[in-house]
């Protein structure tokens, strides 16, 4: 981690810390499962973002406006939110067509949010597939 993206860290309350460094732990394993490459960390709009070549840059943030939440950012541009609303509906929370809103009181859904990911960063190599091959 860098010292930018550490400070970064270092700015959120303990418990939003801990929930998005364990986020950022998933993205980081996400990539290295699935051998995509170096994982480019750094700060887009003041928020941690991780990209890779083969797919959308994913961003986390924790905002003071919304303490009970944390957020898994996404392209708006991309059929990711769509996407992960067809197939999690009944388990994830979305924000408008950017964003998984997740609760800061509730375990991380490890097994749903890892597939959402997986989807994110192959994403160039399946945007043109009905809801991304999944």
């Amino acid at each position: 981690m860098n010292s930018e993206i550490k400070q970064c860290f270092d700015n959120y309350p303990n418990t939003a810390q801990k929930k998005l460094i364990e986020l950022r732990t998933l993205i980081l394993s996400v990539a290295v499962d699935l051998k995509l490459g170096d994982v480019d960390e750094c700060l887009k709009w003041g928020e941690p973002s991780y990209s890779v070549k083969t797919g959308s840059p994913i961003r986390i943030d924790w905002k003071p406006k919304h303490p009970e939440n944390y957020f898994l950012f996404f392209n708006c541009q991309t059929k990711l939110i769509d996407t992960f609303r067809e197939l999690y509906q009944d388990t994830l929370e979305f924000q408008g067509n950017r964003a998984i809103v997740l609760n800061i009181n509730q375990p991380l859904p490890i097994a749903i949010i890892t597939k959402c990911l997986t989807l994110a960063l192959t994403y160039k190599k399946r945007k043109h597939l009905p809801l991304l091959g999944a």
